[in-house]
């Protein structure tokens, strides 16, 4: 799972970055240096049906297993080579389901959504939209 987050904050940093928002200067999430603050804030709505949601179908599915993880020295799990491979092919499977945007009220693929987040999100600081409107999943 926590590989899915780093993927999906990369791309909210990205998102935030892209829109002109600094992804260091967070809401929720307290600053520090070197810490994507913003983008951890933004990955908060997401994160439930592009990352967790993904993690437990691939092993609901069998597609990963205890196989591919090894425990290394130290305690660290880590996946295999394989399995990264597997779960980096489902991701962009994943970003590529289309959903209807609530706000917007389009289709849009999933992989865009943390961007168009970043935007409105944008809007509203810029006093473009009277208040930030989140992405509510059916």
């Amino acid at each position: 799972m926590s590989f899915l987050y780093t993927l999906l904050t990369h791309d909210c940093r990205s998102a935030a970055e892209a829109v002109g928002l600094d992804p260091a200067v967070g809401f929720l999430h307290r600053d520090r240096p070197g810490r994507p603050s913003l983008a951890l804030d933004l990955i908060e709505e997401l994160r439930p049906v592009l990352a967790d949601r993904l993690a437990l179908s691939l092993i609901n599915r069998r597609q990963l297993g205890p196989t591919d993880f090894e425990t290394r020295e130290g305690g660290a799990v880590m996946l295999t080579d394989d399995a990264r491979r597997t779960l980096l092919t489902a991701w962009q499977e994943r970003k590529r389901e289309e959903r209807v945007h609530p706000f917007l009220g389009e289709k849009a693929p999933l992989g865009l959504v943390p961007y168009l987040q970043a935007q409105m999100l944008s809007r509203h600081l810029r006093g473009d939209l009277d208040a930030y409107p989140p992405w509510f999943w059916k």
